[in-house]
């Protein structure tokens, strides 16, 4: 099955949550773990244990791993196979741009299933360039895998980028979206390309109608975003007769889920709560 195609019929069994693996010093310190790569695998346990046969994507974020070194990556690799094993797909959230042959390496460390960091989709930056980005797209469609690629953000610091006008007078986040619908388009169910727009950004405008793919939503709870707020980011992107692109939501929680911890059930249990009033909040706007 194509990335597009896995991650409809997740969230279709699931329901429509991506929960954040964010191994944050002040939550390891919050659940009685050393900073260690011992604390650490003992996290990513917790969180595997409690979330990982219930959510639709797990999205371990790679800084936090790479910050131990060698051992903080071998904790990441068991990970994310521990997540693939009980049936969640992974977004690796390591946010690469680069190109030419850089990028190329890139793509196949966390794209190629030979390697030992191969994830079923990854988030990166394309501010060298969408173009610059094609050796992720390129390894999506041979190895079957995803790319979210960054456009509207949940941080405040990156609007005055994101909603700069280009030449024709879209927003580089419009552009941004626009150039990913272009590669998704006539896919079935939808593209193996996405966007990451954050909760928070739904006022910026973005259009998303012809997307055909997955938007990837972070900034549920700790950044401010509401389930409410997901209206907003979709209301008028439903799509039309000349641009049916469908647009399938994940929304994604990290440090909300997280902060319930390190008690599994109460992991479990928020997951679950956060995880409906998604369900009830985009069945508001579904076409």
């Amino acid at each position: 099955m194509s990335f597009g195609a896995r991650l409809t019929a997740a969230v279709a069994s699931r329901g429509p949550l991506c929960v954040g693996i964010d191994p944050h010093s002040s939550l390891m310190d919050a659940w009685g773990l050393e900073r260690s790569p011992h604390g650490l695998a003992r996290f990513c346990q917790i969180v595997v244990e409690a979330v990982a046969d219930t959510v639709a994507v797990l999205k371990p974020q790679s800084a936090f791993f790479e910050r131990y070194g060698s051992a903080g990556i071998a904790v990441l690799e068991s990970t994310i196979r521990q997540c693939r094993e009980r049936g969640a797909l992974v977004v690796l959230d390591v946010k690469r741009g680069d190109i030419g042959s850089t990028a190329s390496a890139y793509a196949e460390a966390y794209l190629d299933p030979d390697s030992p960091l191969s994830s079923d989709a990854v988030t990166v930056s394309p501010y060298l360039g969408v173009g610059a980005l094609e050796p992720f797209f390129d390894a999506a469609i041979r190895h079957d895998r995803g790319v979210f690629v960054l456009a509207a953000t949940s941080n405040p610091d990156g609007r005055a980028l994101q909603a700069a006008r280009t030449a024709d007078g879209r927003t580089v986040a419009q552009d941004i979206v626009d150039q990913v619908a272009a590669r998704n388009a006539g896919a079935e169910p939808i593209g193996r390309l996405g966007v990451v727009v954050g909760v928070t950004a739904g006022q910026a405008g973005v259009d998303l109608t012809g997307l055909n793919g997955a938007v990837l939503a972070p900034g549920l709870g700790a950044q401010g975003g509401r389930p409410e707020d997901l209206a907003a980011l979709v209301g008028g992107s439903r799509g039309t007769a000349d641009a049916p692109g469908r647009v399938l939501v994940l929304p994604s929680s990290s440090r909300e889920i997280l902060s319930h911890g390190p008690d599994p059930a109460a992991l479990h249990a928020a997951a679950i709560a956060t995880q409906e009033a998604c369900r009830v909040a985009l069945s508001a706007v579904s076409p």
